[in-house]
């Protein structure tokens, strides 16, 4: 299998999660976004959408992160990052399309970059609108988390799966604009609980070979 990847992107984060907690090999293909290394005639050719991750393995060129991590959980089904029940695996893809539909999508570096070069808004302003979208979307996020009786130590029961693999890399995000996450007391513990294990260490941004010293 062959990723393309950006060190920093959260769609891209997620299938690395994913990869590691089903114990994966791939190689591993940086992409500059702040070069604009995607617009190129060359990574066109693969994605036309001009995004990461691109997922290379059995033929095919998989794109967008949760049609990647079904595929792999369809082909590659242990460890699970969904449960056995349909009722859990509504669950928790409703956690993770919370996150995937109504957060993430509103903050993304090309939505900033247009509202600051095409629309004349500040720093600060195109800062606190990342911030208020991401308040209102962990605001729901924890509200569920906090009293459903599904949650455990993960978004779902005693294993981390799909929902927790969107979540982490959502923080991440989140800590680079400054988002204060003291408001979500369960959405950092169940964080917390996911960048203990090796997986989700192996996939962090810094970690990765395309990271800038220091990052």
């Amino acid at each position: 299998m062959r990723l393309y990847s950006f060190w920093r992107s959260s769609a891209a984060y997620r299938v690395r999660i994913a990869l590691a907690l089903k114990g994966l090999d791939y190689v591993y293909l940086p992409v500059n976004l702040t070069t604009g290394e995607q617009r190129g005639d060359a990574f066109q050719v693969l994605n036309p959408q001009g995004l990461v991750p691109i997922l290379e393995t059995d033929g095919l060129l998989l794109t967008q992160s949760l049609a990647i991590l079904e595929y792999l959980e369809e082909v590659h089904p242990s460890p699970a990052l969904l449960p056995p029940d349909a009722a859990g695996r509504a669950r928790v893809r409703v956690l993770a399309l919370g996150i995937a539909c109504e957060i993430h999508p509103l903050n993304t570096p090309r939505l900033l970059n247009h509202l600051r070069s095409e629309l004349g808004a500040s720093e600060d302003q195109s800062t606190h609108w990342y911030q208020r979208w991401c308040a209102l979307g962990f605001a729901a996020l924890e509200a569920r988390l906090a009293v459903e009786a599904q949650t455990g130590t993960f978004c779902h029961g005693e294993a981390p799966g799909l929902a927790d693999v969107f979540l982490v890399p959502q923080i991440a995000n989140a800590r680079r604009f400054q988002v204060d996450m003291t408001p979500y007391p369960t959405v950092c513990r169940i964080e917390a609980a996911c960048r203990a294990l090796p997986a989700f260490d192996r996939a962090a941004p810094e970690r990765q070979p395309d990271a800038p010293a220091g990052n």
